[in-house]
């Protein structure tokens, strides 16, 4: 079976590896992880990943600009794209969801549902 490639955009360097130990357990490859919106822009239209993991605090732009841009680029087909944020307030979710998202997921991951809601999202 082939691995599915996904994309980790995430600014914090333990969490993004944290995910890439989770993800790698479970058979999924990282295709590669980004620390800016910017650079995660650049990977999602170089790498055309299978799914694309978006923090939406970001340094440089935050996750959801990045999802509008990569929306808007030759990179969007349908790849979907989960919001990750630790900062959950009433409305973020819908917020996420028009600039783009297929989905949205709270932090700290709960690794008891991480993998049921990535292969969620994988099998759309």
């Amino acid at each position: 079976m082939k691995k599915k490639h996904i994309l980790i955009v995430e600014d914090e360097r333990i969490v993004s590896d944290d995910i890439k130990m989770s993800l790698q357990r479970f058979g999924y490859a990282v295709s590669g992880q980004a620390v800016s919106g910017e650079e995660g822009v650049e990977k999602a239209i170089k790498e055309k990943p299978a799914l694309i993991l978006m923090d939406v605090q970001l340094t440089d732009m935050d996750g959801l600009e990045a999802t509008k841009k990569i929306r808007e680029s030759e990179a969007e087909g349908n790849i979907p794209i989960v919001a990750l944020t630790s900062y959950a307030m009433v409305g973020d979710r819908e917020k996420a969801l028009a600039a783009g998202c297929t989905g949205y997921i709270e932090k700290p991951i709960n690794p008891d549902t991480f993998l049921t809601e990535i292969e969620k999202y994988l099998s759309r």
